[in-house]
């Protein structure tokens, strides 16, 4: 008989693992920037972000749950060999995102603390290879993720009331934006890439199968699952960007470009809003650290053999390798954002995968899918593919500028 309790912490777990991993310090960096950029405008480019990272994910999740595969082998399903390219593909992604991972664990320490990015990157790494090397690290996982992201909304709702920001002007802003729809773009595919781009929009579905809940028999609680894991994103996304938003409203000539969260919380709380951010900055980095290795991993493991013979030590190589990388590339923020980017680029190959597999009775069986989400669907597939041509390239541009 399965355990009732247990398999409902796992799936709060899965939606919190998928919040906390959209929620690192990448979410941060984005959400400052454009913020910064776009002013009022950006409320729009959150609410447009998270429907369509919505359809996404209901579309991935209900399939892996239903096929009982994970996403690399569901696209082998649909054409033999797509798998490894789409293992490859996601992996060097989450790689990108693990860079960015440790170096905002770095520099989170570095404002707490005040020392160095680069060792507080290698701390933030050591740190994720402990939570990973526990016994009981799967189920830890589920705890860390669901505690640290409740910590952040309260820390950061904290911060948005101090800065008291225009929330009339803000919700009004949400479906008439003032920039051009088209200038928003870049935004878009980024938030969209930070919130279910590459290895993020798997780490929940992925977590699900290793817990064994899967099947047509549990889609309603993979849907509460996936929904959950979309409302915690929206809520940081929101309080977040209502806290730099105040900030500016207060004092925009204090905001520092090179790092708009630490200076809009300073402008906030004072230095108590300073070392506010270097705590949410570091906690939310840590489940991503390890929820990127762990779920770029296992699009590898089924298909080469030697992975899976040495999960912990590829796992653990992985985190290294991101904590080395970052301290050669640095650039923290500008780093950031480009590989939200770089996700948002991986999104429409790997969705479109998901939908081929949705319609294929060898891959689903008897499952009938959604019309509607299909179709919703191949349309987020078509706008992120046009979105991510129009970005990608001046988003490297930017990075070696």
């Amino acid at each position: 008989m399965k355990n009732k309790k247990s398999d409902l912490s796992v799936l709060i777990g899965a939606a919190f693992l998928m919040a906390a991993s959209s929620a690192g310090p990448g979410f941060i960096a984005q959400t400052g920037t454009y913020t910064y950029e776009f002013g009022l405008s950006f409320a729009f480019v959150i609410i447009s972000s998270v429907i369509i990272s919505y359809i996404a994910q209901l579309n991935v999740w209900r399939v892996i749950a239903v096929s009982k595969m994970r996403g690399q082998d569901i696209a082998n399903k649909v054409l033999p060999g797509l798998g490894y390219f789409i293992a490859i593909l996601v992996a060097l992604g989450g790689l990108a995102f693990n860079i960015g991972n440790v170096g905002g664990a770095g520099l989170g320490l570095n404002v707490i603390f005040g020392i160095d990015a680069r060792i507080g990157a290698a701390i933030g790494g050591i740190i994720g290879i402990i939570i990973f090397a526990s016994p009981s690290a799967k189920s830890l996982l589920d705890q860390v993720t669901k505690y640290f992201g409740i910590g952040m909304i309260i820390l950061i709702t904290y911060v948005a009331v101090k800065t008291n920001p225009p929330l009339a002007e803000a919700a009004k802003s949400d479906s008439l934006p003032g920039e051009s729809i088209t200038n928003l773009f870049p935004a878009i595919i980024t938030l969209i890439g930070g919130t279910v781009g590459g290895y993020i929009i798997f780490s929940g579905g992925h977590r699900l199968i290793d817990a064994g809940i899967t099947g047509e028999e549990n889609l309603g609680e993979v849907n509460k699952s996936a929904s959950l894991g979309i409302v915690v994103a929206l809520i940081l996304r929101i309080v977040l960007f209502l806290a730099i938003l105040g900030a500016m409203t207060v004092s925009m000539s204090s905001i520092d470009p090179d790092n708009i969260p630490a200076s809009a919380f300073k402008i906030a709380a004072g230095n108590l809003g300073y070392k506010i951010f270097g705590v949410v900055f570091f906690i939310s980095a840590l489940t991503p650290i390890v929820g990127a290795a762990y779920t770029s991993v296992s699009f590898l493991k089924t298909l080469f053999k030697t992975v899976e013979d040495h999960e912990s030590i590829v796992t653990i190589l992985f985190i290294v390798f991101s904590t080395i990388a970052f301290i050669l590339i640095g650039k923290p923020q500008k780093l950031l954002v480009v590989v939200g980017t770089l996700n948002g680029f991986i999104l429409p190959i790997t969705l479109a995968v998901i939908l081929l597999a949705s319609k294929n009775k060898k891959i689903v069986g008897n499952y009938r899918h959604s019309n509607l989400l299909y179709i919703l669907g191949w349309l987020v597939v078509i706008f992120t593919a046009y979105m991510s041509l129009q970005t990608v390239i001046n988003s490297f541009g930017n990075l070696m500028g």
